[in-house]
């Protein structure tokens, strides 16, 4: 039977039909596919020009750690039903996708982030909005903006999701978020026509009504001025990927690019059957949801082979799962294991590698660091999910932290286990949410699959 959240979203989305600006119905209905921009490349809002590669790295790796803690508090909140924490991720996030919502289309860039759920912008009109350099929607210059009413159903369901409540002052159904850090955002309920541009063939756009969204009006704290919001991708009931529902079969995957890649190199997110994962070489392992965390796409790792060294993966539990023990999230940079199993894990690989000296991360985060260069050689490492073995490469296993120096991209955190970024590039790496099942096959990413 499905849950009252997910009947409310059906309910809300029952006439949600694909649309397509260029009349192009049937292909759209078959898949599409996005851009995904990682927040350091040069295509992205955030880009520093004055940042040197090192900066970028030291930035990536302090915004994993961050997240790292920020999902441990989400876990614990999941745990407190009277805790008013957030899973959602202040904007931390790896990866910016292109958006517009109402009509006329707004555009807004926001973080694509698979360790949330709710889809939010900042609105007019701002009783405390933070500083952003793009400018802010207005739902009042929409004709397809929508509250969703105080006393409804819908405003009741979600309160378990994004923190819905009731105002006395406007009848409005409104959300409020809060983060570790102290930030947050608060706003209104509302229903939305949310549009994509598709890469697939000549550019057009796909355009789906009756989105439920965030339109906040009031936050604050550590977000930057760069961005003006987040699509979340999570497996709640109002994830993009959720809502967009029998449309996209439950299915998305996403390809990205190397960091060695050029810089014109642009990640990718498929939705339906463009999202398709098949052919030679293609790993599958299940997913495993639990009902107590359903935003997080939880999975076993069994183990890791360095070389002809298997080393037993024993993470602790995501949620109330009896065997799901990592996290696969797009938006952190390292992997992040148990420390015991990442002490193994390193001591394998530095027992294997040759050809390089040994030496220090410049900024002092990571603890296995080699002088980088062709002379530079490692252990095959492979890690072995549930039913599924999938080959690392070096640029999965290694990261380089300054021009000379590159260093193992696993990091010993006892709180969560976290499949990060580093280690899924030049994969396609899709989710059918419908079978339960996460699928990983090595794809050169810098190159078009559609």
């Amino acid at each position: 039977m499905a849950s009252p959240i997910t009947t409310t979203i059906l309910a809300l989305s029952l006439s949600l039909t694909l649309t397509l600006l260029t009349l192009v119905n049937a292909e759209a209905a078959g898949g599409f596919t996005v851009d995904l921009v990682h927040r350091d490349s040069s295509s992205s809002p955030f880009y520093d020009p004055l940042e040197t590669p090192a900066q970028r790295i030291r930035n990536s790796l302090k915004r994993s750690f961050s997240r790292a803690q920020r999902f441990s508090a989400a876990m614990a909140a999941a745990s407190s039903p009277t805790s008013a924490d957030s899973p959602l991720a202040a904007s931390d996030g790896e990866y910016l996708m292109n958006i517009s919502l109402g009509t006329p289309p707004f555009p807004i860039v926001a973080i694509a982030d698979t360790g949330s759920d709710l889809i939010w912008t900042q609105c007019k009109p701002c009783t405390n909005c933070y500083k952003q350099n793009a400018a802010v929607f207005s739902p009042n210059s929409s004709s397809t903006y929508k509250t969703v009413p105080c006393q409804s159903s819908a405003c009741d369901s979600l309160q378990s999701e994004v923190g819905s409540y009731c105002s006395s002052n406007d009848g409005v159904c409104q959300y409020e978020a809060s983060y570790g850090d102290q930030s947050h955002t608060k706003g209104d309920i509302a229903v939305e026509t949310l549009t994509l541009g598709s890469t697939a063939g000549p550019r057009r756009h796909v355009a789906f009504p009756k989105m439920v969204i965030g339109c906040g009006h009031d936050n604050a704290g550590t977000f930057s001025p760069k961005g003006s919001g987040i699509v979340g991708l999570g497996g709640g009931s109002v994830s993009l990927v959720t809502q967009l529902g029998p449309h996209i079969g439950g299915k998305f995957s996403y390809c990205l690019v190397p960091s060695s890649a050029a810089a014109e190199a642009t990640s990718t997110l498929s939705f339906g059957q463009s999202a398709v994962v098949s052919g030679n070489g293609v790993a599958t392992t299940p997913l495993i949801p639990d009902p107590s965390q359903p935003t997080f796409y939880v999975v076993q790792l069994e183990a890791v082979s360095v070389g002809s060294k298997k080393i037993p993966f024993h993470g602790s539990t995501v949620g109330e799962t009896s065997s799901g023990n990592i996290i696969v999230d797009s938006g952190t940079t390292l992997t992040l294991v148990p420390t015991d199993f990442f002490t193994q894990l390193s001591s394998a690989v530095e027992s294997q590698v040759t050809g390089s000296n040994k030496t220090t991360d410049p900024q002092g985060y990571l603890s296995l660091c080699y002088v980088s260069g062709p002379k530079l050689k490692v252990p095959s490492i492979t890690a072995h999910f549930k039913g599924a073995d999938v080959a690392l490469t070096v640029e999965n296993v290694f990261i380089k932290v300054s021009d000379t120096v590159a260093c193992l991209a696993f990091y010993g955190n006892d709180d969560v286990s976290i499949y990060g970024n580093v280690a899924q590039q030049n994969f396609r790496v899709g989710y059918d949410l419908q079978k339960h099942t996460l699928s990983f096959k090595p794809t050169d990413c810098t190159q078009k699959f559609f």
